[in-house]
């Protein structure tokens, strides 16, 4: 009896080592990279590795473009998020109601220039925050700006809701409303203009299919052959 005991026992054990060792059970593929320019890093814990056109996205990842560098990543609810020059953002949490729709998803905006359009999830299911804003999503496409010591949110469709980390709140209603939070002597103010001091707009042509919004079944782009001319080989990956 105890020699069977002891051989279930084992079994169990190496079962276990299977499910630790299996990169499924301990990550979930959330989306994946559809445009990537030059450097854009992908860092898990303390790991850092280059982002390729196709390469999927798992949670709590933080992306990273360098100088000169954008990416369009597309989640698996068909959220497009696009990354301009300089900018870092991490997946904090996703919660599915099933592969195709998001009951809670937050997504860290840290620094940079990004453009932010829903999927297929229910609006109230999307937290976007910066060092400075929370914004609530009502089937959106948002500009979004994080700099040192100001937010810029710039609604071009939908509605969204913007507070300040102390619960001041504007509603942003129409296309061209903007939300300009700034933190100035340990202050935050909010205020609310249609006149955008900033749009992504200008960050578009950074790269081919950067502003562009697909599904996530047809993420996985049409790779443009980078020139050999002896520049940085990932070269410019145009998704479609």
């Amino acid at each position: 009896m105890k020699s069977r005991n002891f051989s279930f026992f084992l079994f169990v054990l190496g079962a276990i080592a299977v499910l630790a060792a299996s990169p499924l059970s301990a990550q979930t593929r959330v989306g994946e990279a559809a445009v990537v320019k030059n450097q854009v890093l992908r860092v898990a814990g303390s790991a850092t590795s280059q982002l390729n056109v196709g390469d999927g996205l798992l949670r709590d990842e933080i992306v990273r473009t360098g100088l000169d560098s954008a990416a369009r990543l597309v989640m698996s609810d068909s959220t497009n998020l696009s990354l301009g020059p300089s900018a870092s953002l991490k997946l904090d949490r996703t919660v599915f109601d099933d592969e195709t729709h998001y009951r809670d998803v937050a997504i860290r905006l840290t620094s940079g220039a990004f453009r932010f359009v829903t999927g297929n999830s229910e609006k109230a299911a999307y937290k976007i925050t910066t060092p400075l804003a929370t914004i609530g999503v009502r089937g959106t496409t948002l500009d979004i700006l994080s700099q040192r010591g100001q937010t810029v949110v710039n609604l071009r469709e939908g509605q969204a809701s913007v507070c300040t980390v102390s619960f001041e709140c504007v509603q942003l209603t129409s296309p061209g409303d903007t939300a300009v939070i700034t933190l100035s002597g340990g202050k935050t103010t909010i205020k609310k203009t249609n006149n955008p001091p900033w749009t992504f707009a200008k960050t578009c042509s950074a790269a081919a299919g950067l502003c562009s919004a697909t599904q996530y079944a047809n993420a996985s782009p049409t790779v443009t052959p980078p020139v050999d001319d002896g520049s940085d080989p990932t070269g410019m990956l145009c998704g479609r």
